[in-house]
């Protein structure tokens, strides 16, 4: 009965528990055990230690104990800190001829403590095929600045959650070779806010004639005027949410080539999504004929600050990994892992309204696909007690020309240990830890336009850090 109710619970726990996250490149998340933290998650398609190679490779559910059921429940908390340093950023325009908002702080830190739990269940059907289900959470991301600081109107809030469940099955087709395969059924939500430079809105509208603009609002076409209404407007507040699910996929083999060794390979599919939601915009109290005036403007249906239905088109990256595990002898086991992502899957990231296909945002990402290396080693101390040790280097999506507030990621290197305690001879419980030094990022961003969204230049300081605790039992 308890681990029903669990299993029921557990999916809305990881998707409201996953915000403040995104901790390997990109916004992925590798924390999808705490087995495999202190090993940097090197061997993470070879090791089959538990039930969560569920999700690393379906195929290693025929390494498991053999006849008995196998449970996993972990959680990972990680700290990110990311501070901006301000270079020779720029404010945006308020009126002409050069008049601007003003310019803002340094945001403050963008991290947070975010919380990443996960469960895995397998259950052997007979000696050859064995089922197993995990629900986890594979992407997740937020960052959160000062709502006033310098890049305001290019982002404050960004914060992606996703929750995947992922039932599978394994072969082992004979001693040397062992097959898996999964689905997944995904769901992502999003949401994005930032401070709307409504005065550069109001100027680029004043300047368009009438009869082009098609805005039906009777508007004074002149410097005085224009400049009035675009210091009334000054700035307001902007929030896109948006939500999906979509289905994926996930397979993988291990290999024997020895006693010693073990060669695992995995995939995991990219997972489209056709989000939809809504994008609100703040408005003028209704105190004056002024601030009627900027309100009809700004919700005139041409107006990208409208406001209504909105939807976007994204797809998740594609993964594909090879490891190694060996046993040099009965202490040492040596883990090695060459994983790629596909984040070149993500050129942009555009809000649309839906009534007319209009653009609500569109921020060029240009990501690049991404390679990651991890070594590690598991030393065996006692009977009762494993220690791990890793080390990884991983690599970014994010070009420094391309560089966002909303993910300023760099290239990491990971540094980690931990260890694993027999609290019986069918359970055991792991801990781990994990510091990612993350290189500096310059930015030097204007979101196309320094006018309305301001010139963000400088460099960013980046850090993570991650704990994990775990339990793994087999009945």
């Amino acid at each position: 009965m308890h681990k029903k109710m669990l299993m029921r619970a557990l999916p809305t726990a990881i998707l409201g528990l996953t915000a403040g996250s995104s901790f390997a490149a990109g916004f992925q998340l590798l924390e999808q055990n705490v087995s495999g933290l202190g090993n940097s998650y090197a061997g993470s398609a070879a090791v089959a230690e538990d039930a969560s190679t569920v999700f690393f490779n379906p195929a290693g559910m025929a390494y498991l104990q053999a006849g008995q059921k196998s449970f996993v429940v972990g959680l990972n908390a990680i700290k990110p800190t990311s501070k901006f340093s301000n270079g020779a950023s720029t404010p945006a325009l308020l009126t002409l001829p050069g008049t601007t908002q003003p310019l803002g702080g340094n945001g403050g830190d963008a991290g947070d403590v975010g919380y990443v739990p996960n469960t895995y269940l397998v259950i052997p059907i007979n000696q050859i095929i064995s089922f197993g289900l995990g629900i986890s959470a594979p992407f997740g991301l937020k960052t959160e600045y000062d709502s006033t600081w310098i890049g305001r109107f290019q982002a404050i809030k960004s914060d992606v959650k996703t929750i995947n469940v992922n039932p599978s099955l394994s072969w082992k087709v004979n001693d040397a070779v062992a097959l898996g395969f999964g689905v997944d059924y995904q769901k992502l939500k999003g949401e994005f806010t930032s401070a709307a430079n409504y005065a550069a809105a109001i100027l680029n509208v004043a300047f368009v004639p009438q009869a082009s603009g098609g805005l039906g609002i009777p508007f004074p076409v002149g410097i005085a005027s224009a400049n009035g209404l675009a210091a009334a407007a000054g700035e307001g507040t902007a929030k896109i949410t948006g939500d999906d699910t979509a289905w994926g996929y996930n397979f993988g083999a291990i290999f024997k080539i020895s006693e010693a060794t073990r060669l695992g390979i995995s995939y995991r599919s990219a997972i489209k999504y056709h989000l939809t939601g809504t994008a609100d915009f703040s408005r003028l109290p209704a105190t004056s004929a002024t601030n009627g005036t900027v309100n009809a403007i700004l919700s005139s249906p041409t107006s990208a600050a409208r406001g209504g239905a909105i939807f976007a088109d994204i797809k998740l990256p594609d993964t594909f990994i090879i490891s190694n595990l060996t046993h040099l002898n009965d202490k040492w086991d040596m883990l090695g892992d060459i994983s790629w992502t596909g984040w070149s899957k993500i050129p942009t990231l555009a809000f649309q309204y839906a009534n007319n296909g209009s653009t609500v945002s569109s921020t060029k990402e240009d990501w690049r696909d991404t390679w990651r290396v991890a070594l590690g080693g598991t030393y065996k101390y006692t009977d009762s007690v494993k220690w791990r040790f890793g080390l990884a280097y991983d690599q970014s999506p994010v070009k420094d020309t391309y560089r966002t507030p909303r993910l300023p990621d760099n290239n990491r290197t990971w540094i980690s240990i931990g260890a694993q305690y027999a609290l019986t001879k069918t359970s055991a419980l792991d801990w781990g830890y994990a510091h990612l030094f993350v290189k500096d990022a310059p930015i030097n961003n204007n979101a196309t336009n320094a006018n309305a969204y301001a010139l963000l230049n400088g460099t960013y300081k980046d850090s993570v850090d991650i704990f994990g605790v775990q339990y793994a039992m087999s009945f």
